[in-house]
């Protein structure tokens, strides 16, 4: 199962990131995130299957449902 790191960036728009074998051989996908995604934006993990075949920008995602953790805060 491939998994990618989904935020909301701050123009609305969903990113979309997906790490690297490499970076995964020494960091967890939730601590790439955690180091990766901007400081206090919440992220969610998800495996790459569920993620729509549309335009980035026509997709609609609730901050809400974005529970994995937070940019920047080791703890979350």
């Amino acid at each position: 199962m491939t998994q990618a790191i989904i935020y909301l960036q701050d123009n609305g728009v969903p990113a979309v990131m997906m790490p690297t074998p490499e970076a995964l051989q020494v960091m967890t996908i939730h601590q790439v995130a955690v180091k990766d995604v901007p400081t206090g934006k919440p992220f969610a993990i998800v495996d790459v299957a569920i993620l729509p075949s549309v335009l980035q920008e026509a997709w609609v995602i609730d901050e809400a449902d974005l529970m994995d953790g937070i940019g920047g805060q080791q703890n979350a």
